[in-house]
């Protein structure tokens, strides 16, 4: 079994005409060109639009750069590879990859035209900063009901993604190696450039994220270079206070050791010699030197997020914030499944040494029907759960804040997840398929959790277009306020509550001296949102 801390621990079609169609093709004409997109049902789609240049050969390692233009009618019917996988089990398609893969696709409500000033939602994938792509997560649904425009980005990841390696580093004038962040905010500035084209407004952007994808919110927050480019923020599953960016110091060592482990050691010639190794051999010496994602100390990011934040020197919007009720289950299901009552005390022990009697005593064994249910209790609380709170509450105390915690006792998990035998409801992730088209999920949602579905869509564009969730049929969402109320999203009934920190035990853990840190990767060999 594995121990606690280690549990924590296709090509684009070539630019062409829009081939024929029995109904007509709308085009949209950005600064680069025009594009040929597609009807379905209540919207329409445009695919596999580059945001960036390649970043190959001389561009690896180098901040993203502007795309070339094209001349005619680029189709934009297909989505574009996802960026280089440093853990194969987060695509349905393996092989679906490409080192050229900074692109981004656009979704509209049929008919939207330029001037109609949409609220927009920009999406950021999840996966550890190690695996996923942007085209997973569809938003015809989002944009069809709610009348909103949806963006969803490839960005990347692993090594490619986050190398802070000082001779790398040098070379840009941000003196960062987070060029998967880079590449967020280079998506994000393309987004306000263009999508009045769309119909969406530049001036009501709203930024969202799950799991990495929330830690790439928290560095944008904390980022001067994203300051002005977004209104609002969306933070599912990765509070700030969990989700620690490494600081100069720590990511330079990792990234020595990396450039070593794939063969270019010598800093004088290892930028040149990891830009001419092949992709493969990157991936490979990646297996013993994981990547932490985006480091803070340079011009990109100059503090730890989550210090920054407390201090009041972000870049303050109205933030949404929450997690799922049992976050922890899908970890410890992937990494130690059948955990006996022995092994439970034994890893507990090991984990919070002199605390472990109180944890023992406060998660009893007696309590849970199983140590499998114990353990994902004990982790939930004591990191998404009570890092969600504490986020929340430095959030409120500076800005409009509202909170939620997703809860259906019988949502999917993500496909190839599953395990015999476990109840992963409500694990980490669980919520994804209700916000968006999702192509990971591992069974259709149900009529009474489309319905729930259907409802959370409606909260968080009515929080993107006007910074509150409330919607006039729907559950009253209060702000977190002294209270720190939170909105429990349930298929049965969604109600506001006072309870959240109680119920997951969090005066207690804000009392022990040590708490278990976010995973710098997710579980191997499974896929992670």
């Amino acid at each position: 079994m594995l121990c606690l801390a280690a549990l924590f621990a296709q090509i684009l079609p070539a630019t062409a005409a829009p081939a024929a169609s029995s109904s007509p093709r709308p085009i949209v004409a950005i600064d680069d060109g025009r594009l040929a997109g597609r009807i379905h049902d209540g919207a329409e789609r445009f695919l596999g639009i580059p945001y960036a240049a390649p970043p190959v050969g001389n561009l690896r390692f180098r901040p993203p750069q502007r795309p070339q233009r094209w001349s005619g009618v680029r189709d934009a019917t297909e989505q574009a590879p996802a960026c280089l996988q440093f853990s194969p089990h987060g695509l349905r398609d393996p092989e679906a990859v490409s080192e050229d893969c900074l692109y981004l696709d656009v979704y509209r409500p049929r008919k939207a035209r330029p001037g109609d000033r949409l609220p927009v939602l920009f999406w950021m994938h999840g996966g550890a900063y190690s695996q996923g792509t942007g085209t997973q997560f569809g938003g015809r649904t989002m944009a069809d009901l709610t009348h909103t425009v949806v963006v969803s980005i490839n960005y990347r990841l692993g090594q490619f993604g986050y190398l802070a390696l000082p001779e790398l580093t040098r070379e840009n004038a941000l003196g960062s190696g987070s060029y998967g962040l880079m590449d967020q905010i280079a998506a994000l500035k393309w987004t306000r450039e263009n999508i009045a084209a769309f119909g969406g407004n530049p001036g009501n952007i709203t930024i969202s994220g799950q799991s990495a994808g929330a830690g790439s919110v928290c560095a944008m927050l904390a980022s001067p270079q994203a300051a002005g480019l977004f209104t609002r923020a969306i933070l599912q599953s990765g509070p700030c206070t969990l989700i620690e960016a490494p600081g100069p110091d720590r990511a330079a060592d990792q990234s020595r050791a990396y450039a070593t482990a794939a063969g270019c050691p010598g800093p004088a010639t290892s930028a040149a010699c990891l830009r001419a190794a092949s992709a493969a051999d990157l991936i490979a010496a990646a297996r013993a030197h994981p990547t932490s994602g985006p480091a803070f100390g340079d011009r990109l990011v100059p503090e730890q997020p989550s210090e920054a934040i407390a201090a009041g020197t972000w870049n303050k919007v109205p933030v949404l914030i929450g997690s799922t009720r049992a976050e922890s289950r899908f970890f410890v299901a992937l990494t130690q499944p059948y955990l006996t009552a022995q092994e439970y005390t034994d890893q507990i022990s090991v984990t919070y040494g002199p605390a472990a009697p109180q944890v023992l005593a406060r998660y009893r064994l007696s309590d849970y029907a199983s140590p499998y249910l114990a353990m994902s209790a004990v982790l939930t609380d004591s990191t998404f759960a009570c890092h969600t709170y504490e986020s929340a509450q430095s959030f409120a105390a500076q800005v409009p804040t509202y909170v939620y915690e997703f809860d259906d006792p019988n949502s999917p998990t993500l496909y190839g997840a599953q395990v015999p035998g476990l109840d992963m409801a409500n694990g980490h992730s669980a919520e994804l398929a209700y916000l968006h088209d999702f192509t990971m999920g591992d069974r259709p949602l149900t009529s009474v959790q489309v319905a729930l579905a259907d409802s959370m869509k409606r909260h968080w564009a009515a929080f993107a277009r006007a910074g509150d969730p409330n919607v006039s049929d729907q559950a009253h969402w209060p702000p977190a306020g002294p209270r720190h109320t939170v909105l429990t999203l349930n298929p049965q009934e969604s109600h506001a509550s006072t309870r959240f920190a109680a119920d997951h035990q969090c005066t207690f853990w804000s009392g022990l001296t040590y708490r278990v840190p976010w995973p710098s990767r997710p579980p191997r060999g499974r896929a992670a949102g």
